[in-house]
C-alpha cells in the first residue's frame, strides 16, 4: 500500500513542496525508513511519529515502512514533517485512500502525546500552498493566524493527530482560521516609545530626521547616558508606515526565524533589532549549512541598531559592506546559493573614547591620546564611507531634563519625512532606488547639481578636510535629502554645509 501526502519545507526565504510517500512492504523486521535526504531531526522523527500515532489511539505499518521526501536532492530539516508522515503511515495501515489529499498541505511537529506543536516558516509555506493551487493549508494551531494572514487559502489549526485524520476521514469538522488582514494591520500600527518623551539633543533629533527622510545611515558619537539607546529605540516611529507587502515581507522573514508566536503572528510596525556586541558573522550576516537570515535581514524594512560600535569584532563589521550598498546579501554554501532581502537603515552608537569621556567639558577623560587612537581604529575607513551621517551627542543638561516641556511628537516629525519620500518617490519613477540613500552615480549627477557657491564648499571639504570619493557622494545625497525636507527644488549652499557637518569622523574633530 502506498500513500502520497504534501508538506513544504523552506529554502532561504522561499518555500517548496514536498510530497511525502509512504509505502508499506509486507512482514519481515520491523523497520522505518526514511530517504530523501532528511537530516538528523527528520531522521529522529520516526520515533517521535510512531509513538504519537500509538498514543492516539491508532497503528502503525508492521514490517518495512519506507518515507520518501521528495524531491530527494534537496536537504529536508526540521521537524515539520512529522504531521504529514503520520498521517500517511495511519493511511497506509488502515489501507485508506486519503481523499483530496493532494489539494492539502501538512505541517506540523508532533508530540509523544499526538498534539501538533508550532514550527518556523508557517508564512512562507502558506504563500506557497496558495501559489502552487493547494485549497487548504493544515498547521499547528499555534501557528493558524500568522498562516490567515494570506488570502485566497483555507487554513486550518490543528491541535492534535487524532483531529486532523479524523477530519479527513470525515467523522469530524473544523472550523477554518480567518483574519482580517487590513483591519488587524492598521490596529497593530503603534509604537510604545515616542520622540517627545526625549528631552533636549534637538541637533540630533535633526540629524535623525534627515538620516529617516533619505534613508542614510547614522552613527552617533557621544559619552555614556546621553540618550544614544533612547534616541536609537524611537527612530522607527517616524518612518513612514509599513505597506502591507512591506509587512508581509518581513513577517516572513520573522517566520523562517521562529520570532513569531500566537499573541505576536504579525509583523505590522517597523523592526528594531539590537544585537549585542559578541554577535557573530553568521548571526550578522546569516548563514550555517543550509543558509537562513541573520540580524540583518531581520532588521528589514526597519532599523538595526549597534550599540559600542568598537566593541564588535573587525570582521564581523567588515561584512556588512554588501548589505549596506546593495540592500540584499549573497551567501554561498555547499547546499547552494541564497540571497536575503536587507534594506534596512544602520543606526550606530559609539562613546568617543574608552572611558567615554574625550572632549565632555565636565568630566575628565583618563585615555591617553594612543588609546583614543587605537579605539577609533577599530572601525574601518571603508564602513565609516558608508555611514552617511556622524553626529556627535553631548550630555543633557539639568535644566533640560528638569523642564517640564516634552519634545516634539514622533507623528510631527513623521509627517515632515513622509513629505520628504513623496518628493522622492516621484523624482525616481518606478527605477530601484527608493530613497536618497539609494541613489545610483548616474542619478548622483542627474538629480544632485550644484551651482558655483556649492561647488566651492565641496572643492574645500575635499582638500581641505581631505574626503574621500565615496564621502563626496555621501555628501550630495544628504544634501539632497536636505533639500527635499525644505521643499526646495535646488540644492542650497546651506544644503551643502549642513551635510558637511554631518562627517564629524571624517573631520577629525577628536584625534
Amino acid at each position: 500500500m502506498l500513500a502520497k501526502v504534501y508538506s513544504a519545507a523552506v529554502l532561504g526565504v522561499e518555500a517548496f513542496e514536498v510530497e511525502i510517500e509512504v509505502n508499506a512492504g509486507g512482514g519481515g523486521q520491523i523497520k522505518i525508513v526514511i530517504v530523501g535526504l532528511p537530516d538528523t531531526a527528520v531522521k529522529e522523527s520516526q520515533d517521535r511519529v510512531t509513538t504519537a500515532i500509538q498514543n492516539s489511539g491508532y497503528f502503525w505499518p508492521r514490517g518495512r515502512t519506507t518515507i520518501n521526501l521528495a524531491p530527494a536532492d534537496v536537504k529536508k530539516e526540521g521537524p515539520s514533517f512529522d504531521l504529514p508522515m503520520a498521517l500517511g503511515m495511519i493511511a497506509v495501515e488502515k489501507d485508506l485512500d486519503l481523499q483530496n489529499a493532494s489539494d492539502f498541505c501538512f505541517v506540523g511537529e508532533l508530540a509523544l502525546t499526538g498534539a501538533v506543536r508550532p514550527v518556523k516558516g508557517v508564512l512562507p509555506i502558506a504563500i506557497h500552498a496558495r501559489d502552487s493551487g493547494k485549497k487548504a493549508l493544515f498547521v499547528p494551531e499555534a501557528n493558524a493566524r500568522e498562516a490567515a494572514v494570506v488570502e485566497g487559502l483555507t487554513v486550518y489549526g490543528v491541535r492534535n493527530l487524532r483531529e486532523t485524520f479524523e477530519f479527513l476521514n470525515g467523522n469530524v469538522s473544523l472550523t477554518p482560521v480567518k483574519e482580517d488582514v487590513n483591519s488587524f494591520f492598521a490596529s497593530s500600527q503603534k509604537y510604545d516609545v515616542d520622540f517627545s518623551e526625549v528631552k533636549g539633543q534637538q541637533n540630533v533629533k535633526r540629524a535623525i530626521e534627515v538620516a529617516v527622510a533619505g534613508g542614510h545611515n547614522l552613527l552617533m558619537i557621544g559619552p555614556p547616558g546621553s540618550g544614544k539607546s533612547m534616541l536609537s529605540k524611537r527612530i522607527p516611529t517616524i518612518i513612514p508606515p509599513m505597506t502591507l507587502d512591506e509587512a508581509i515581507e518581513t513577517t516572513k522573514i520573522h517566520s523562517i526565524c521562529g520570532l513569531l508566536n500566537g499573541r505576536n503572528s504579525f509583523i505590522a510596525t517597523r523592526p528594531f533589532r539590537a544585537p549585542h556586541h559578541t554577535i557573530s558573522d553568521v548571526g550578522l550576516l546569516g548563514g550555517s549549512a543550509n543558509p537562513t537570515p541573520g540580524e540583518v535581514s531581520v532588521a528589514h524594512n526597519g532599523v538595526l541598531f549597534l550599540d559600542e560600535l568598537p566593541e564588535f569584532k573587525r570582521s564581523t563589521l567588515e561584512v556588512m559592506r554588501q548589505p549596506l550598498e546593495d540592500g540584499k546579501v549573497t551567501i554561498s554554501r555547499a547546499a547552494g546559493t541564497m540571497t536575503f532581502p536587507a534594506e534596512f537603515v544602520l543606526v550606530a552608537a559609539m562613546n568617543p573614547c574608552p572611558c567615554g569621556y574625550f572632549g565632555d567639558l565636565k568630566r575628565e577623560c583618563r585615555c591617553s591620546s594612543p588609546q583614543v587612537q587605537k579605539y577609533r581604529q577599530r572601525i574601518s575607513g571603508p564602513l565609516l564611507d558608508r555611514i552617511d551621517i556622524h553626529v556627535e551627542v553631548p550630555a543633557v543638561q539639568y535644566k533640560e531634563l528638569a523642564g517640564a516641556a516634552n519634545g516634539e511628537p514622533s507623528l510631527n516629525i513623521r509627517d515632515r519625512v513622509e513629505q520628504a519620500r513623496k518628493v522622492q518617490q516621484s523624482r525616481f519613477g518606478t527605477s530601484k532606488a527608493s530613497c536618497n540613500a539609494r541613489m545610483t552615480p548616474k542619478m548622483i549627477k542627474t538629480f544632485c547639481a550644484v551651482d558655483d557657491s556649492c561647488a566651492d564648499l565641496l572643492r574645500m571639504a575635499m582638500t581641505e578636510l581631505n574626503f574621500s570619493a565615496r564621502a563626496y557622494d555621501r555628501i550630495l545625497k544628504v544634501a539632497r535629502t536636505i533639500a527635499d525636507l525644505d521643499a526646495s527644488d535646488s540644492i542650497q549652499a546651506s544644503h551643502v554645509s549642513e551635510a558637511i557637518q554631518y562627517r564629524t569622523l571624517d573631520r577629525n574633530l577628536w584625534t
